[in-house]
């Protein structure tokens, strides 16, 4: 019995240390990745926070998307909108899940989602929930205000 508490009680500290880390993964994914569009080495960014097989589910009509397409589209709106910038409002923790209220800013330089470039820029709020496991993040559901972003674009 005496074994079996103190491997257990080694299992519980070393699950707490990897566990610690955790919410540092969730925020580079907003400091280093979503912030980072223009950076030449998000693939590398990229890569250390986000698992080979995650998956982004941001509605119910479209399939998952996969790490690639991901990287694929963040490349494509840092032409539009290369001083995008995340910021983690707030953050809650339930186990190796996270939600998280953020926070996006710019301002495009080029049509962004069908509204032109007029020199106006946008301020929206996303609710994010990510499960990490191995110190990466492997699941990611999310829901941006990007109707909200557009109309402020389009404010005369």
């Amino acid at each position: 019995m005496k074994k079996t508490l103190t491997a257990l009680a080694m299992a519980s500290g070393l699950a707490g240390t990897a566990l610690a880390a955790d919410p540092d993964v969730v925020r580079a994914l907003y400091s280093d990745v979503l912030s980072g569009t223009t950076s030449p080495d998000l693939p590398a960014r990229m890569a250390k926070v986000l698992s080979p097989n995650w998956q982004s589910i941001g509605d119910y009509a479209s399939p998952v998307k996969t790490r690639d397409q991901f990287l694929a589209q963040l490349q494509r709106v840092s032409g539009a909108a290369p001083n995008l910038s995340w910021k983690v409002e707030e953050m809650l923790q339930v186990g190796n899940r996270f939600v998280v209220r953020g926070r996006a800013t710019a301002t495009p330089v080029a049509p962004f989602m069908g509204a032109p470039a007029t020199g106006r820029g946008f301020e929206i709020m996303a609710i994010d929930i990510h499960t990490v496991e191995g110190g990466q993040i492997v699941l990611s559901y999310h829901v941006e205000d990007w109707h909200g972003a557009i109309e402020q674009l389009q404010r005369r």
